[in-house]
């Protein structure tokens, strides 16, 4: 027993040093530099340990703002995405011709590159000097007023900004969902039709309870997805993020690196343990609350 279990931990090896290597190593390094105060980088030094690069980034009107974004895109995009996603797999599932056709064209968008999809969305939304955009002339052919979603006030970017995480994120859902739905077996929609059972009882109480599963992963990955958002508000509204009003807490991350107010490593640090933690607990709570709700 004892050889077959070192036998084991041999096989595994490589992949726990790989983990442990550029998973496990770097997660240590940054805690450790969120804590070094006045970390400079081009001479390794730092003049003490604490928390002064926490209470920095929790003041900084920059990264409250981002913290905003990233909680506005998160709260609408997963549940609308989600719910959409849903309820096109179940209008895919229920077409027998060109089937295999409508599946492939709602995944395309996933197989797109959403820097290409985010200068498209940018070029529909934006006004010009020469045009007021494809949007805008939709709205105006409605009798609306014409608005700059790009440069022009934060509701509407931030609808852009969700209206474009939606169309992204979407075509994985639907497929992971059409594949749920698939699964099922079918003799539990047979007893309910020879019951005569309506078609909502059908959906709450035979595939919802079904699927849950696949709805909860989706659920739980689209959290920690869109907390993760940065290059699509990049697609949209450049690199210069905070003068738009538009970062995300991984964007003030790079920033802080990288950007125009780069090279403050510590400080960096600090944010991205404040985001690991938020995502941590929130995906506590959903697995606390599937593990409650999910058929198994």
């Amino acid at each position: 027993m004892i050889r077959r279990t070192s036998k084991a931990w041999l096989y595994l090896l490589p992949a726990l040093l790989f983990l442990g290597f550029f998973m496990v190593y770097p997660l240590f390094d940054v805690f450790v530099y969120s804590v070094e105060e006045g970390y400079n980088s081009a001479s390794q030094t730092y003049f003490g340990t604490g928390l002064y690069n926490y209470s920095y980034v929790l003041h900084d009107p920059y990264f409250l703002q981002a913290v905003k974004n990233t909680f506005i895109i998160v709260i609408i995009t997963v549940p609308l995405s989600t719910a959409f996603a849903l309820a096109i797999s179940l209008a895919l599932s229920s077409v027998k011709k060109l089937k295999e056709l409508y599946q492939t064209v709602f995944f395309l968008p996933y197989v797109t590159n959403t820097l290409a999809v985010g200068l498209v969305f940018m070029i529909l939304f934006k006004k010009t000097a020469y045009t007021d955009g494809m949007v805008n002339l939709l709205i105006q052919l409605f009798g609306g007023k014409s608005v700059d979603f790009i440069d022009g006030p934060y509701w509407a970017k931030m609808f852009v900004m969700c209206f474009y995480t939606i169309w992204v994120v979407m075509p994985f859902k639907i497929l992971i969902l059409t594949s749920a739905l698939a699964s099922v077996n079918q003799d539990y929609y047979n007893a309910a039709r020879v019951d005569a059972t309506p078609k909502w009882r059908i959906f709450t109480r035979i595939t919802l309870p079904m699927i849950s599963p696949m709805i909860f992963y989706l659920i739980i990955t689209g959290f920690i997805g869109a907390f993760k958002a940065y290059s699509d508000e990049v697609a949209l509204f450049g690199t210069d993020l905070n003068a738009a009003g538009m970062n995300t807490i991984v964007g003030y991350v790079y920033d802080m690196l990288y950007g125009n107010s780069g090279g403050y490593p510590s400080y960096a640090s600090a944010a991205a343990v404040l985001l690991f933690a938020i995502v941590l607990t929130i995906t506590c709570i959903n697995l606390l609350v599937s593990g409650r709700n999910v058929r198994t």
